[in-house]
């Protein structure tokens, strides 16, 4: 059986690192593009959060809907591990 050799590649990541980060500039998005992924990632208000969490009858039919399509697929899976596994 032979033997693997463990190398220490530490230092050649150091150094590679180092000669990227001197060859390397940094480089501002333009403003522009900020402003649209600013307008479009939108964190919602304490009181829209705490209004969705507060809504029961809707977060009971969101967990039950995911529980039945996760029962459905494990179901399917199932079936199809059982047909493949039997013999022609």
């Amino acid at each position: 059986m032979k033997r693997r050799t463990i190398h220490n590649f530490d230092g050649e990541f150091n150094t590679l690192e180092a000669r990227l980060a001197g060859t390397l500039k940094r480089v501002s998005p333009p403003n522009d593009l900020m402003r649209r992924l600013h307008e479009r990632i939108r964190l919602p208000a304490r009181k829209e959060i705490v209004l969705r969490i507060q809504d029961w009858n809707r977060l009971f039919l969101i967990f039950g809907g995911v529980m039945s399509g996760m029962v459905a697929l494990i179901t399917v899976a199932r079936a199809l591990f059982h047909l493949a596994r039997r013999p022609a």
